[in-house]
């Protein structure tokens, strides 16, 4: 399809207007989270909460209306989930308006800055060096334009773009400049499948929920085998007089067997956990990396705009030997005002303005700067080439001792930033699309730039080496300055600058990269290509590996990583591929993530101590019932109690309490160890209760013995919580002893005991239940001792 070329200065008004109103914006049906009707949609429909409700339905044929009172448990999940969801959508919207990236377009003969939403069709972009492109286009011009395409294609080598090749929205520029006329906007543009797979709502792996997951399918599983032989021995028991009290007794089972809280209270740690976050400034675009974050053992770090400020300032100017420097300043304003698209050259533009060059110093033609060449270049009317770049790629075959090579060498071991000015009456090669240095340049100048160190990056570099993460600092920079930052901000195993490693010596095969880059700590002139390989490597030898960044060559290691950071003031395609962004660009805040994530696995994993103990013991003594054609010894409302005290209200406080233990594999495995026995230990006692109080006081029949079952029960899981709470600190004391005073309060109001929960309190039944559920308490305990491992539980908890 043919299109029309736009005039060179851009739209109108009115045509911007006409195609507005035509509806060819750049916005798109893409959301950063979910829309109101899929938030209730998600908390509502599921599959438990639609079991629960026909349970419900169920048991109000019986007539015994406070045996459906679990239904509540179907309203109070959702309606939590919905309002903290909803809460947590409004913050983390307003955060991705705040942060969603902008476009620059010619409109009227004029640059105009604007949210990229407001890009609409033929609009000219204007595109530089570190710009994620908003919408597909036709180059219309191009200054050394470069751009990757991997996050579309995979191909990690950069494309040459001149006057008429399209470009698709989701590609990055990497190099040079050029103007780009909009063809594709919207849900029409790859932009729109880009931020799809970049913001889904869960995509970063999280064992949490991948565990969850699995526990929730052998549940159903065991729901579908046990249900049917409980619903046939009910209606085959004795204790059974008519079918109510059998329906009574299958709801009771089956309810039991449901964990209706633990993946709301899942979501809603992570949930807490993310909003938490984003008051400090840290957006989390996928709630599961909160948790991912907690299990990185491995932080690979880019230097410039992570270790260092981005703001790079001119330092000086060091003559070299053999050629005078009088030159050096309007030619370096020159190559800065010929590339203004990255930190380098703003502050040479800043440092050496290019108004006041002479006519015959004005640029014939220009290299722009690329992260994979490492050095740019003008030349000059007077047919003079001039070339500003890293030392070692502007003079690759200097010979050893050279006096440049050696002055930069020892500069870059103070911790600088060094460029190297070269001229040379030759003009540049080219080979395919890529420049190639002019031959006989000449040394002219070394150009320091000075790097201000963050202020907070020892200290956070001294967080996670206390945590025992390990630290690599990957870096396009010089070598020996990368190292020299690298000890100066406390990197361990750096002394200086010697011990920084020339990723150009790297091997490429695999398994050897993988060796040198687990054995050093600090590489060099790292290029984008093996930022990611380097990412690579390290995740096969099984480390979670985080990747923070701010630039375009981090792009495709934070996507390739399994947790990206992205810098808030870093550019568009560093935010959009990461799964957390420093909005404000401070370091600091990673550890507060640590935390977060820290805090959701400890607690999310007492919770589901909780729940599964009890769909533990609910299976046991479903199983006890159908091989005794008994009734099932807890009655629904009963169970509704228990579930309440024992694991509703103490789940949620617990699962949002403060928790600093370190993350520890095997989330499952511990779940398991724990909860298996201590749920057929309280299953089996429960029992023992039953049949003793039907021995000891048949008069009160099914009724009195599960008055004695539900207080076993009652003992037993309230002493588990205690177990599951340690250390008590004051909010947690404060927390049993309610739990443990409503307990107290429904067996001594008859209203509450006998009017709604169908108790029939006696001496005996208590008697029995002190006796019986005390004994299932210390076996619970001894179980803990033996096989529970509290100090993978406990550690580090927040008093």
């Amino acid at each position: 399809m043919s299109v029309e070329v736009t005039a060179p200065a851009g739209l109108s008004a009115a045509e911007v207007a006409e195609r507005v109103a035509a509806g060819l914006t750049n916005a798109t049906t893409v959301r950063t989270s979910r829309t109101v009707g899929e938030i209730v949609r998600a908390n509502v429909f599921t599959v438990f909460n639609g079991l629960l409700a026909a349970l419900f339905v169920l048991v109000m044929t019986t007539g015994h209306w406070q045996n459906g009172l679990f239904g509540g448990v179907v309203v109070a999940n959702a309606a939590i989930g919905i309002v903290q969801e909803l809460r947590a959508k409004r913050t983390l919207d307003r955060l991705a308006v705040l942060n969603a990236p902008r476009a620059r377009v010619l409109r009227e003969g004029g640059e105009q800055d604007l949210p990229v939403a407001d890009v609409v069709r033929d609009d000219l972009l204007v595109l530089v060096a570190g710009d994620q492109v908003p919408a597909d286009g036709v180059v219309r011009s191009s200054n050394g334009l470069s751009i990757d395409e991997a996050l579309l294609t995979g191909e990690s080598e950069p494309v040459a773009k001149e006057a008429g090749d399209d470009v698709r929205s989701g590609s990055i520029v990497v190099a040079g400049r050029g103007c780009v006329q909009a063809t594709a906007v919207g849900d029409e543009s790859y932009a729109a499948r880009l931020a799809t797979e970049a913001r889904r709502f869960t995509t970063t792996f999280s064992e949490l929920v991948h565990s969850t997951n699995r526990l929730l399918r052998w549940i159903s599983i065991m729901l579908l085998v046990v249900g049917p032989a409980v619903l046939w021995s009910q209606f085959r028991t004795p204790d059974n007089p008519g079918w109510r009290d059998a329906v009574t007794g299958t709801v009771a089972a089956l309810v039991g067997m449901i964990p209706e809280g633990l993946v709301l209270l899942t979501t809603l740690a992570f949930m807490v956990a993310t909003v938490s976050l984003a008051r400090r400034q840290t957006l989390v675009q996928e709630l599961p990396a909160v948790e991912g974050l907690a299990r990185v053992d491995v932080v690979c770090l880019d230097k410039t705009g992570t270790l260092t400020h981005g703001d790079v300032q001119f330092d000086r100017l060091v003559p070299l030997p053999g050629d005078g420097a009088g030159s050096a300043g309007p030619a370096l304003g020159l190559l800065a005002a010929a590339d203004r698209a990255n930190a380098t050259a703003e502050a040479l533009a800043a440092a050496f303005p290019a108004a006041g060059a002479p006519d015959d110093a004005v640029p014939a033609d220009s290299v722009p700067f690329s992260s994979a060449r490492k050095w740019s270049a003008v030349r000059t009317a007077d047919g003079v080439s001039w070339v500003l770049g890293a030392p070692e790629m502007v003079l690759p075959g200097a010979a050893p001792g050279d006096p440049a090579r050696a002055r930069a060498d020892e500069l870059a071991a103070e911790g600088r930033r060094v460029l190297l000015l070269a001229r040379s009456v030759q003009l540049w090669g080219e080979d395919g699309d890529e420049a190639v240095l002019p031959p006989a340049l000449v040394p002219v100048t070394l150009v320091v730039l000075a790097e201000r160190i963050r202020e907070d990056a020892r200290e956070v570099l001294g967080y996670f080496t206390e945590q025992g993460v390990a630290l690599k600092v990957i870096s396009g920079d010089n070598p020996r300055t990368v190292g020299a930052v690298a000890a100066a901000v406390g990197v361990p195993g750096v002394r200086g600058a010697g011990d920084g490693v020339d990723a150009r010596d790297l091997p490429e095969d695999g398994d050897a990269l993988a060796d040198a880059v687990e054995t050093g700590s600090v590489f060099g002139r790292v290029t984008p290509h093996q930022k990611r390989a380097m990412v690579r490597a390290l995740q096969q030898r099984g480390h979670v590996v985080a990747m923070t960044g701010d630039g375009v060559n981090d792009a495709l290691a934070l996507k390739d990583a399994d947790i990206g950071v992205a810098m808030g003031n870093g550019s568009p395609a560093t935010r959009a591929v990461a799964q957390l962004v420093l909005l404000d660009g401070r370091f600091a805040h990673l550890p507060d993530a640590v935390a977060e994530g820290r805090r959701v696995i400890a607690n999310i994993e007492r919770a589901a101590n909780l729940f599964l103990v009890k769909n533990i013991y609910s299976l046991v003594l479903a199983v006890i019932t159908v091989a005794t054609l008994s009734a099932y010894p807890l009655a629904p409302i009963q169970l509704t109690l228990i579930s309440t005290v024992t694991i509703g209200v103490p789940g949620f406080f617990l699962a949002l309490g403060p928790n600093r233990r370190r993350y520890l594999p095997g989330f499952l495995g511990r779940v398991l160890r724990f909860s298996v026995p201590v749920g057929v230990v309280t299953g089996l006692f429960a029992y023992a209760g039953y049949l003793a109080a039907r021995w000891l006081e048949p008069g009160t029949g099914v009724a009195g013995a599960r008055t004695t079952a539900t207080f076993v029960v009652l003992v037993v899981a309230l002493w588990t919580l205690v177990i599951l709470a340690r250390p008590l600190a004051p909010w947690k004391l404060g927390l049993l002893g309610a739990m443990a005073g409503v307990v107290v309060l429904v067996a001594i109001v008859p209203a509450l005991a006998e009017g709604i929960v169908l108790l029939v309190i006696t001496p005996t039944a208590l008697a029995v239940a002190a006796v019986v559920g005390a004994a299932g308490a210390l076996l619970v305990e001894l179980a803990d001792r033996l096989v529970g491992h509290p100090a993978a539980r406990h550690d580090g908890d927040a008093a």
